[in-house]
């Protein structure tokens, strides 16, 4: 699962959070691995720009579901930052958290500057930046001057996460598992994850290529009533493709009929990989997913304004998923 921890028109952050608690919970009954939190600022409708905060807050909210980060944009943090943090909560919830690192700035360019990203970033900044995050996370060595503490030791696992090809190169050359942020970028997933495998070198971490890939699923007892509760989700996407962010809408009746054929191949592009539909195309949906990517976990992202139709859907998904076969 991840969570933007969207807040929902009419609702406060609290509220948000607090629902993020209860899908944490609800999702770790159903035998979910993981619940990953991204990184976003200055966007109110979403309120997950603290993520460290909330990986710890979700986390003490849970027993064994690990909580990680979908993800932490590095180029926001000094890597010792982040090593402190992550060391921090790995050292209260052992064997618990998972810090998946992005390279985007998750927000606009003037919030940048308001973060300190005042410098001129170059290609070798982010490989540098994961090279000693995961050194500060290592065994101490004899002479070592900055030592993460808590973090040093703790060896928290790294994933990179990429909607591009960058990342799927760079954590092929270092080994690490790697997740495509395919719930909003679909375009290149097939190309980037076959290039995370064709160069997948070996590491002490990985000794094969290990893939996540994002779904956006969105499941009810129907196909009609998915795609009803789609329209919140396809609201959404029309802000970010329009800058005219807002809170999560309510569902919208028919909204696809009355949407410009622009604005339908727009939302479809952006949604290539979504599963949206009653349980059998559910059930359809993720295996065709599964046969195409020979992903090794999907992780899932699901808008559904009423959260207690939010909790139904991700129930109606893992009773679809148990279904679908493992990939060879």
């Amino acid at each position: 699962m991840l969570d933007l921890v969207a807040v929902r028109e009419g609702h406060t952050p609290g509220e948000a959070i607090a629902l993020a608690v209860r899908t944490a919970r609800h999702v770790e009954q159903l035998g979910f691995n993981r619940y990953w939190l991204a990184e976003h600022h200055n966007m109110p409708g979403l309120a997950c720009s603290a993520t460290a905060v909330l990986i710890g807050h979700l986390a003490a909210a849970t027993r064994s579901i690990r909580i990680g980060s979908g993800g932490i944009m590095l180029p926001n943090h000094a890597p010792l930052v982040v090593a402190e943090a992550f060391g921090t909560l790995a050292s209260i919830y052992p064997g618990r958290i998972d810090l998946g690192l992005g390279r985007a700035p998750g927000t606009d360019q003037w919030t940048m500057r308001a973060l300190r990203r005042d410098r001129v970033e170059t290609e070798d900044d982010f490989p540098r930046d994961v090279t000693e995050l995961q050194q500060l996370l290592g065994p101490t060595k004899p002479g070592q001057r900055i030592v993460a503490c808590p973090g040093a030791g703790t060896e928290v696992p790294i994933w990179l996460l990429g909607s591009s090809l960058f990342s799927a190169q760079l954590a092929a050359m270092k080994g690490l598992p790697y997740a495509f942020a395919s719930h909003f970028a679909p375009r290149f997933l097939m190309q980037a994850i076959n290039l995370y495998r064709n160069l997948f070198r070996p590491s002490a971490v990985l000794d094969k290529p290990y893939v996540m890939i994002g779904v956006p699923v969105i499941a009810a007892p129907s196909d009609e009533e998915a795609e009803f509760l789609a329209s919140s989700t396809y609201q959404r996407i029309l802000g970010i493709l329009t800058n005219q962010r807002r809170k999560l809408q309510p569902p919208v009746p028919q909204l696809r009929e009355r949407l410009h054929p622009q604005e339908r191949d727009a939302i479809d592009d952006f949604l290539a990989a979504a599963v949206i539909g009653g349980p059998e195309r559910v059930r359809l949906g993720l295996q065709a997913l599964a046969n195409a990517t020979q992903a090794d976990e999907f992780i899932l992202v699901s808008d559904v304004f009423d959260p207690d139709l939010r909790l139904r859907s991700l129930e109606i998904t893992a009773a679809a998923r148990e279904a679908v076969p493992t990939p060879a």
